[in-house]
């Protein structure tokens, strides 16, 4: 978040930790300013948290940020995709951002990619009759004029991610996994037992030359 990058009290607001970060070679995003609730935000409030993020993460990198990533991966809601969200329709009413109303916005304040996370009424319906032993992989499509690339599982790194990962080298396709800092003691998929087999398991593929990890802004323009 932009915030993080400004001065202030941990948890917060570390700018250290986020330039820590970028100079260790990551890719530093926005993820709003304060992790406002996208879809019921007004234009100029949509507007306005994406630019104080981006300012504010510039400023404390010295670098350009290009990237987004939306709190709660909303909005979800994005028709031209066969994709519905009855809560975000209900909670923030005809007003609502859409998914396309969110790219238009980013491409708007000067940002390039978006990571999303929505998904159409028949691929849903088809999880809820037979769950897959792997996740989706992705590829980039353009929403509003920015690139997007959806995730291809639920947060974590348990042996469905593996799955997905070895599908994806075979193929040579994109996987798009994701996990919280927060959550690495949680016990659940993101927690550090499975996290750390799966960077093992990266470092390995890496090795071997059947797989490539990329920076997000490198994505774009790509084939």
């Amino acid at each position: 978040m932009g915030s993080a990058a400004l001065p202030g009290k941990r948890p917060y607001s570390d700018p250290d930790q986020v330039r820590r970060i970028h100079a260790a070679g990551h890719e530093v995003a926005s993820h709003s300013h304060r992790h406002e609730w996208l879809p019921g935000c007004s234009r100029t409030e949509l507007l306005e948290t994406l630019r104080s993020s981006k300012d504010s993460l510039e400023q404390c990198i010295g670098a350009p940020i290009g990237t987004f990533v939306p709190p709660f991966n909303q909005p979800f809601d994005h028709p031209a995709g066969w994709s519905f969200s009855l809560s975000e329709r209900r909670e923030a009413g005809r007003t609502r951002n859409d998914l396309r109303d969110l790219c238009r916005a980013l491409a708007e304040t000067g940002y390039s990619l978006c990571r999303v996370a929505y998904r159409s009424i028949f691929a849903r319906a088809w999880d809820r009759v037979r769950r897959p032993s792997t996740g989706r992989l992705s590829k980039l499509e353009s929403i509003g004029g920015i690139s997007c690339l959806r995730l291809s599982l639920s947060a974590g790194f348990d042996g469905r991610c593996l799955s997905t990962l070895e599908r994806a080298a075979e193929g040579g396709d994109l996987v798009v996994a994701y996990g919280h800092p927060h959550s690495l003691h949680c016990g659940d998929p993101q927690d550090e037992r499975w996290l750390i087999p799966f960077l093992e398991r990266v470092r390995d593929m890496r090795r071997e030359n059947r797989l490539q990890v990329r920076l997000p802004r490198e994505l774009v323009g790509s084939p």
